[in-house]
C-alpha cells in the first residue's frame, strides 16, 4: 500500500481541531506537523528551541495557507517551563495532546526537581502535562498520544533507584522513562471512556536521537542506517495513526515487521507485570502530587 493510499483510508479530516506536538522540530515531530496540517489541524508546537519552531510555522503556512500555528516555549528539562507551557495548553483548549518530544544522547545530570534529566525529559514532564489535561481533554473527548520505546523493554523499574541515575547506559536509563511514561498512561486511563489514549512506537529511524554514537562510527553506519531502517516521514505514520485509533490497555501502534518496519499495526505487549505496572502508576502519582503542592 503506498503512503497516499494508507492516509486516506486511515485518516479523515481535522479540520477545526486543536492538536498540540511537543519536540515539534525534530524527525518525527516535524513530519507529524505536516500530516497533520495536510489534514486540516489547527497547530499547536511545543518546542524548546523558538528559532526552529519559527522557521517550522513559516514552512507550513508556505505549504498549507489556511493554517494555524501556535508557538509555545517549552523545555522538557525545565518544570518551571513545562508548567507553564501547560497552562497556556489548558487555555487553548487543544483536542489532542501528542507526546513525542524526548530525549537519550545528552550529558547526564540531576534536575532541578532532583531526578535524572532522562527521566525527567522522557517520563516526568510529559506525565505531567498528560495528567494535567486530563479534564480539559475529557470535556472535548480528545485524544493523547504517546511515543513509546522498543527500549523500554531493557529494563524494569527498580524501587531502589526509580529514575536510574545509577545507571550509567543512556540506552536503559531512556528505557527506564519510556517503560514507566507508557505504562503509567495505560493504567492511568484504564478505565476511561475519555480521552482516548494511543501509545505508539516509531520502531528505529533515522533521527537526531539515534547520532549518540562516536563520530567515527556514526559516520560508518549512517548510510547503512538509512537504506536498513524507515525514514522519519514513514516512521511516523504510526504516531499519526494514534489520533485515529485507540490502544486497549497494553496494546500499542508500530511498525509491522519486527517492531522497526512496515505500515502501522496494533500489537499486544506482554513485557511488564500487573504488579510493576500498579509500582509505576502509584509512583508516577506520588511524583505528580508532590509538584502539585
Amino acid at each position: 500500500m503506498t503512503l497516499n493510499k494508507w492516509l486516506e483510508k486511515n485518516t479523515v479530516s481535522l479540520k477545526g481541531k486543536i492538536v498540540a506536538i511537543t519536540g515539534s522540530t525534530g524527525g518525527l515531530g516535524r513530519e507529524l506537523c505536516f500530516y497533520l496540517a495536510m489534514l486540516g489541524a489547527d497547530l499547536v508546537l511545543v518546542d524548546r528551541n523558538f528559532t526552529k519552531s519559527n522557521s517550522l510555522k513559516e514552512e507550513i503556512i508556505n505549504a498549507f495557507p489556511k493554517s494555524k500555528v501556535t508557538l509555545i516555549t517549552a523545555d522538557m528539562e525545565d518544570f518551571s517551563s513545562v508548567k507553564a507551557a501547560t497552562i497556556k495548553l489548558i487555555s487553548l483548549n487543544i483536542y489532542a495532546l501528542i507526546l513525542n518530544a524526548g530525549a537519550y544522547s545528552i550529558p547526564r545530570k540531576t534536575t532541578d526537581l532532583g531526578f535524572d534529566n532522562l527521566f525527567q525529559i522522557n517520563f516526568i514532564s510529559p506525565y505531567y502535562m498528560a495528567r494535567k489535561l486530563l479534564p480539559y481533554l475529557e470535556k472535548n473527548n480528545g485524544r493523547v498520544v504517546a511515543v513509546g520505546s522498543i527500549a523500554h523493554n531493557y529494563s524494569k523499574a527498580k524501587n531502589e533507584d526509580i529514575d536510574f541515575s545509577k545507571v550509567k547506559a543512556n540506552s536503559k536509563a531512556y528505557g527506564n522513562a519510556k517503560r514507566f511514561l507508557m505504562f503509567s498512561l495505560w493504567e492511568l486511563f484504564k478505565d476511561k471512556a475519555s480521552p482516548i489514549l494511543a501509545i505508539t512506537h516509531p520502531g528505529i529511524t533515522f533521527t537526531g536521537i539515534t547520532n549518540h554514537y562516536p563520530k567515527v562510527i556514526f559516520a560508518l553506519i549512517k548510510h547503512p542506517m538509512k537504506v536498513v531502517f524507515m525514514k522519519p516521514k514513514k516512521a511516523a505514520l504510526s504516531v499519526l495513526n494514534g489520533l485515529f485509533e485507540a490502544t486497549p490497555h497494553n496494546n500499542w501502534i508500530g511498525p509491522r515487521f519486527f517492531g522497526i518496519w512496515g505500515l502501522p499495526k496494533r500489537t499486544l505487549l506482554k513485557t511488564c507485570t500487573p504488579e510493576e505496572q500498579q509500582f509505576i502508576l502509584s509512583t508516577a502519582e506520588k511524583i505528580f502530587k508532590s509538584l502539585e503542592k
